[in-house]
């Protein structure tokens, strides 16, 4: 006998082992993978339902199991042909391995929520989220480190469970029901047009669009015959089918419709607000006839807690006030309401 083995010679060496530098035990650890193999056919009472749950074949769930047996050196099941049956020793060894496995895996989970950046999916407009929510990402980021935020446009109604979103941006007359509704920004709708529209005071009051092209889109919130019918202009100008129009799908087309001198369209003053004070735009009648909807920041009912959200939320007020306030000075620069 060579010294040092023992009666069971170099078959102690073998074993998987792990020795506590401080406290100098030896810990005999058995296959790892045959520990998983054996606790999910343990819990099902089956090798099957077992490889099933672990993405693999009966056999190796019953070859894992029969590794570690004769690591152990005894049964764990017993096998008949309709069923398995725990034995005492399976018993034993399960009540200890899943409570075990079940620790790692919270505790791998907390690691991962505390080391993994957060991210909030924001779905809004797609003119709006070019415009304007995108240059203020930044700002709240700078304010919520770690946070990342998966921006998505769209301007379908909301529907959380069938969408990938937490949050989402609409403009509205009114809050959104069954759901979380927080208006931010108040949006004010005037028409808008190229400077060159307005030579030999082409476009002094309303009733000169009669001889414009009136520039429209599917998702506009205010359409002619509303902003008409509620600026109180009926008499000011004919009915709108004697009129030349011009139709796009997004807002963004035909905002650069205007842009490019063919025609006036209705749209919101922050999104133009920068091409007005640059001269590239213009507002014809000011405020006159102006119409006004809020901006919401929409989420489920059970998302109100998230600190994320309400963050988010809280950076969206900050930023609506001060579009506010920006366009409050800009009609004040222009003359459109006092001071």
């Amino acid at each position: 006998m060579i010294k040092g083995l023992g009666k069971r010679g170099p078959f102690v060496h073998a074993l998987p082992v792990w020795v506590d530098q401080e406290s100098k035990v030896l810990r005999k650890l058995p296959p790892l993978n045959a520990v998983r193999a054996f606790e999910a056919a343990a819990r099902h009472v089956s090798f099957s339902k077992a490889a099933k749950e672990l993405f693999v074949t009966h056999g190796a769930i019953s070859k894992q199991v029969a590794l570690l047996e004769t690591w152990l050196g005894v049964p764990l099941f017993k096998r008949n042909q309709s069923h398995l049956v725990l034995t005492d020793e399976g018993k034993t060894f399960m009540s200890s391995v899943t409570p075990a496995l079940d620790r790692i895996s919270v505790t791998a989970m907390q690691i991962m929520d505390q080391t993994q950046p957060l991210v909030i999916r924001v779905n809004a407009p797609p003119t709006f989220t070019m415009r304007w929510l995108i240059p203020r990402i930044s700002a709240f980021q700078r304010r919520q480190e770690g946070l990342e935020v998966k921006l998505t446009t769209s301007t379908q109604a909301i529907d959380f469970e069938a969408q990938q979103y937490d949050l989402a941006i609409r403009g509205a007359l009114q809050p959104f029901p069954h759901m979380q509704s927080v208006p931010f920004m108040t949006e004010t709708i005037v028409p808008i047009c190229h400077p060159d529209l307005l030579e030999g005071g082409a476009l002094k009051t309303p009733k000169a669009l009669e001889k414009q092209t009136l520039i429209s889109y599917d998702t506009e919130p205010v359409s002619w015959q509303q902003w008409r019918e509620g600026g109180g202009l009926q008499n000011n100008w004919s009915e709108l089918a004697q009129h030349s129009t011009l139709q796009f799908e997004q807002m963004y087309f035909a905002l650069q419709a205007a842009i490019e001198g063919l025609g006036v369209v209705l749209v919101p003053l922050f999104i133009v607000a920068d091409d007005i004070l640059a001269g590239r735009l213009c507002a014809p009648f000011g405020l006159t006839g102006s119409r006004q909807r809020m901006y919401y920041a929409n989420f489920p009912n059970n998302l109100s807690a998230m600190s994320s959200i309400e963050n988010f939320c809280e950076c969206l007020l900050k930023e609506g006030k001060d579009t506010e306030a920006s366009i409050e000075q800009l009609s004040i620069s222009m003359g459109w309401k006092k001071s």
